[in-house]
């Protein structure tokens, strides 16, 4: 069952959330992060990008750029910008993003809960991109950005969260769909959730769930894991009850969910020509010319193309079809029916030769790659969230880049700190 536990955070002063709260780390680049923190000092990206604190000739990894961090939240805590509740509390993350409404639970997972399986994954992570979150998380001593997790509607969790939102919000602001689409607004609103009878039910509620999912930050899930299995050892004895033996997250039901397309680009032909690599598709699919208003997929089983300047629809027959959790995804099919026999494409993990586009840039960014690279694009349908459960409840895992989720949760509003 799953151990879904409030806590005391540090948050940000209900004058300065709206200029704290940022996009998570990972979705900007340095050069990105190093803008937003010039023109709002406030950004949380200072804390979590330290390295905009530097020169660009500092190494975004140097040991002082993680001791920066840390000194930045320090002083965010000592001068009054951040202040602690007083007693552990649950907290309640609504976002309303495309006439779309979903929200969480902002609470702390058992690190336990991620080794035995109850918190279920579907991707791998890499080493070298969890090592960063490690000595960001080990040197702040503390969890700065949330793990997205996801969870099947309960009715009882619905319930504290109808009743709370009966109240004012401590929190509600604007803020931008971030730097691939700065005109799509996010309206935020935030309650605490002290009342000892909610948290009592709410604490027991998730207590009787059997799975809940990595939505969103693996690496991050990971690297939180790992700094408290560190802890663990160097401790020698500990009681369970230790900070650094949760990690930071706000959990969602998965019927308020929804998971954008991610899109594939490759960059050349594979020494095809156009007219071949058609003739091969058609071997395979069903291959319709289309217009751009009409390409992005509409189904499960549809495939949208963009070749030199023509959109084109690639059905998948039924016997291309597959009832097997990762088999069956149209982002498998993709791989195995195409990019790995048509193009060469073994491993799109490290394969230089595609890159992985967000469904939120739409089509014309798909249109602008293409002609830059004289290659190849690919719409997906997205995946469903039900796709997300089956996948992780087989102990399987998806191919890189499946599901993109959005709004992002922004960081900074909660810290959980580990001491």
């Amino acid at each position: 069952m799953a151990q879904v536990t409030p806590f005391r955070a540090y948050r940000p002063t209900k004058e300065l959330a709206a200029a704290i709260a940022a996009l998570p780390y990972d979705v900007v680049n340095r050069e990105e992060a190093t803008a937003i923190v010039k023109k709002n000092p406030d950004s949380f990206l200072a804390i979590d990008r330290a390295e905009t604190q530097f020169p660009a000739e500092v190494d975004t990894y140097a040991e002082e750029v993680y001791a920066k961090a840390r000194t930045l939240l320090d002083e965010k805590i000592e001068n009054g910008s951040f202040v602690q509740d007083e007693t552990p509390c649950y907290y309640l993350y609504e976002q309303t993003w495309q006439g779309r409404t979903q929200t969480g639970i902002v609470a702390c997972a058992s690190i336990d809960d991620y080794l035995n399986g109850v918190v279920k994954k579907h991707e791998n992570t890499v080493e070298a991109k969890e090592q960063d979150r490690i000595r960001h998380v080990d040197t702040c001593d503390a969890q700065t950005g949330p793990i997205f997790l996801a969870y099947r509607h309960n009715d009882a969790i619905a319930a504290v969260a109808q009743k709370t939102k009966e109240k004012e919000p401590v929190y509600e602001f604007s803020s931008t769909g971030g730097v691939e689409n700065e005109l799509n607004l996010v309206h935020n609103r935030i309650w605490v959730i002290a009342d000892t009878e909610d948290v009592a039910a709410v604490r027991e509620a998730f207590a009787g769930i059997d799975a809940i999912y990595i939505a969103d930050g693996h690496h991050r899930c990971a690297s939180a894991v790992k700094v408290g299995l560190r802890r663990r050892e160097a401790a020698g004895n500990y009681t369970g009850e230790e900070e650094w033996n949760r990690f930071l997250c706000v959990l969602f039901p998965e019927d308020e969910l929804k998971i954008l397309d991610y899109n594939r680009v490759v960059k050349d032909l594979n020494g095809l020509t156009r007219e071949t690599l058609l003739i091969k598709l058609k071997e395979k699919f069903q291959v319709k010319p289309y217009k751009q208003e009409q390409a992005k997929p509409t189904a499960k089983g549809e495939i949208g193309m963009f070749l030199g300047d023509s959109w084109y629809m690639l059905q998948v027959p039924n016997n291309l079809k597959s009832g097997d959790p990762v088999d069956g995804l149209d982002v498998s099919l993709l791989q195995r029916e195409v990019l790995t026999p048509l193009f060469g494409i073994e491993d799109p993990r490290t394969d230089h030769r595609i890159e992985f586009v967000g469904g939120i840039r739409g089509l014309s960014e798909l249109e602008k790659r293409v002609a830059e690279t004289g290659g190849v694009a690919f719409s997906m349908y997205p995946t469903a969230i039900g796709e997300l459960f089956a996948v992780a409840d087989a102990g399987r895992l998806m191919p890189p880049k499946s599901t993109w989720f959005e709004p992002k949760l922004l960081s900074g509003l909660f810290i959980h700190k580990l001491s």
